[in-house]
């Protein structure tokens, strides 16, 4: 029988560590219920970065800014395959692993259901940024703390499952449109609840497009005086109805980051609303727009650090 190519399963079913597992990684080390692995998304990367939480069923890989569920890793992964390419990819990695799409099976007489493990989220409390530290500093670390000001939010929730103890997180996050909570933390970036775009109004002739809410805040930096309308697509796979979105806006401009799905995002905007520009020239050599503000913040960081002056001076010791 053919293995499901539905992505709904796919997520609740397929482990990440065992899709790694199947693609010849094992994790550098463990901590707690993560486990982090080294040159996966990365060739070059020297320290281990991928960090993969199977409760939670995530991923977050530092090098790249990237993260998700195991949809998202496949796509990364295989940057070249569309997305239900990037489906059946992970069926056939599987194998076994992934269950039939039939929902029953006849097995001597009796009609065998397939339980799906079906854990949630449930918010505990949304509250104004500033009362809790980790997110705090996370935010200066990302240089927005100062432009998420009245824009994001701490967001306290919990993974719920009938089986297990209840998992407390929190993390910096926003409502998109459909009532979902974009949220994300140093260790995980994703949505809570139903995804969604999220258009912060301003000016209505002027709308700048981003594919998430840090990049935006990154900009915002460069350009504090701006009324700029900004809609974050927060998903690529959300393109078509943020271009619906665009079209109402005679003045665009695009900041997708340098991937290759950004790429492709990028010019299919182009190609619906030709009068878009492509902004991606003011992060040129990094990968989004967040990275270039994170480069700037270690930069001052490290300028305002004491000089050792006598660092590369040799003095003769003489008795």
């Amino acid at each position: 029988m053919e293995t499901t190519k539905n992505p709904a399963v796919i997520r609740e079913q397929v482990s990440i560590t065992a899709l790694l597992a199947r693609l010849g990684y094992q994790p550098a080390h463990k901590s707690g219920t993560e486990s982090v692995y080294r040159s996966v998304l990365r060739q070059d990367g020297k320290k281990p970065s991928l960090c993969v939480n199977d409760t939670l069923g995530v991923w977050y890989d530092k090098g790249t800014g990237k993260g998700g569920n195991v949809i998202d890793f496949g796509l990364a992964f295989w940057p070249g395959l569309a997305t239900r390419e990037v489906y059946g990819k992970l069926s056939e990695v599987m194998q076994q692993a992934v269950p039939s799409v039939a929902a029953t099976v006849k097995q001597s007489g009796k009609r065998r259901r397939i339980t799906l493990k079906l854990p949630y989220f449930r918010i505990d409390k949304i509250c104004d940024l500033g009362q809790t530290p980790a997110i705090q500093q996370f935010l200066e670390r990302r240089g927005i703390w100062e432009e998420a000001q009245g824009i994001l939010q701490e967001v306290h929730y919990r993974r719920v499952h009938k089986h297990e103890e209840p998992a407390i997180y929190c993390a910096a996050g926003h409502c998109n449109e459909s009532g979902g909570w974009q949220v994300r933390n140093k260790y995980f970036k994703g949505c809570l609840g139903t995804k969604g775009l999220t258009l912060l109004p301003g000016d209505n002739r002027r709308l700048c497009v981003f594919k998430g809410i840090f990049d935006y805040l990154s900009w915002k930096h460069d350009h504090p005086e701006s009324t700029d309308s900004a809609l974050m697509v927060n998903r690529y796979t959300l393109l078509p109805a943020a271009i619906k979105v665009a079209m109402r806006y005679p003045t665009l401009a695009v900041y997708f980051d340098h991937s290759p799905e950004g790429y492709q995002s990028l010019r299919q905007f182009i190609t619906e609303l030709p009068y878009a520009t492509d902004g991606t020239s003011a992060f040129s050599g990094h990968h989004d727009y967040n990275e270039k503000r994170r480069t700037e913040v270690r930069a001052a960081t490290e300028a305002q650090k004491p000089k050792d002056l006598f660092k590369n001076i040799e003095v003769p010791f003489e008795r």
